[in-house]
């Protein structure tokens, strides 16, 4: 065999063996930490579970920068720039800034930012930027559903709901709440109330407390923090004998509303699933197939929102009917609008 020929299988084993090689990611968390039972801890089960799948190890292969104010954000992103991952992602809104200035610092670096969208200063996307977002509605239409039928079944008229701050972000999980209410309960009333921020949980209380002072069976909350205030107070009143429900939001919450061994007052949850966008995003990368300078959404039929897998406190009618709507919007055949009635 030729020198030239040898050097040629060479190149192209190199060559495959570099497109192979699994990604490299660096997680960069908010100030709420790695362990926040909301995004970055979502965010990290799902880098976790990509290194899983590729043999890599935590600390290396995989890690995470922990922030601890906002003045961290830009560092820590450059930290992994300048280490040369292969993605670096960092989780919410508040990274919009910090993401447009170190992706313009760093041009060759593939970053993804999720739940938000970055633009330059001409109010374009970025080239070396990927943004997930979610269909927010999609999955707060089902606990919509969940919502209506359970107060149908109690003999109740009104539900709720409590956001944190009113922007359309926000606004998609409020009208697709109504929708999958209205859908299965035409004459229930849904209360709505907006607590101003996202980190107050005696405001969220507050809401709670007014919303089941006026009849409402359920309430549904997209307030962070502030939402865990709205589980707390349906806790209490089914402690004290007025049984309440809250649907919690972005994970799981069914342990946060435990207020007796296997009894929660939480009906069932609206997950946004952060792991899968990173999951999938990283695994993108791997495959040469980086979606940089795009939009990717995450629906109930790629998988991205949805009720958790365990839902103790609904009915098997409930879960059928959930079921039959979450069909329908995945295919298609149901459009749910992002933007509440008035």
């Amino acid at each position: 065999m030729n020198r030239t020929l040898i050097r040629t299988l060479c190149a192209v084993a190199v060559s495959a063996a570099a497109f192979a090689a699994p990604a490299r990611v660096g997680l960069v968390t908010d100030i709420g930490g790695i362990d926040d039972k909301s995004f970055n801890q979502g965010t990290w089960e799902g880098v976790k579970a990509y290194g899983a799948e590729n043999k890599l190890t935590i600390g290396k292969e995989i890690k995470y920068l922990q922030s601890s104010a906002e003045a961290d954000y830009v560092p820590n992103l450059s930290t992994f720039a300048d280490e040369k991952f292969d993605l670096i992602i960092a989780p919410g809104f508040l990274f919009n800034s910090a993401m447009t200035e170190v992706a313009g610092q760093y041009p060759n670096q593939k970053f993804l930012i999720i739940d938000s969208v970055v633009k330059d200063k001409s109010d374009k996307l970025i080239p070396n930027v990927a943004n997930a977002v979610f269909a927010e509605h999609e999955g707060s239409f089902l606990v919509g559903v969940a919502a209506g039928l359970k107060a149908k079944a109690d003999k109740k008229a009104k539900v709720g709901f409590v956001g944190g701050m009113k922007f359309p972000l926000i606004e998609k999980f409020e009208a697709g709440f109504q929708q999958g209410v209205k859908a299965v309960y035409p004459e229930c009333q849904v209360l709505v109330d907006y607590a101003g921020g996202f980190t107050d949980p005696g405001k969220g209380q507050a809401l709670a407390a007014k919303q089941f002072g006026a009849g409402a069976d359920v309430v549904f909350t997209a307030a962070g923090n502030t939402g865990n205030g709205v589980i707390k107070e349906a806790k209490e009143r089914t402690v004290k004998g007025d049984v309440r429900w809250a649907i919690g939001v972005d994970k799981d919450q069914f342990s946060d509303g435990i207020y007796a061994p296997g009894k929660s007052a939480v009906l069932t949850s609206m997950m946004k699933r952060v792991d899968v966008a990173a999951h999938d995003i990283a695994g993108l990368v791997r495959d040469g197939k980086f979606p940089g300078g795009q939009v990717y959404t995450f629906t109930l039929k790629n998988h991205g929102v949805g009720l958790p897998a365990s839902n103790p406190n609904l009915s098997p009618d409930i879960l059928k009917a959930v079921a039959a709507y979450q069909s329908r919007i995945a295919s298609g055949t149901l459009k749910v609008s992002e933007i509440p009635a008035k």
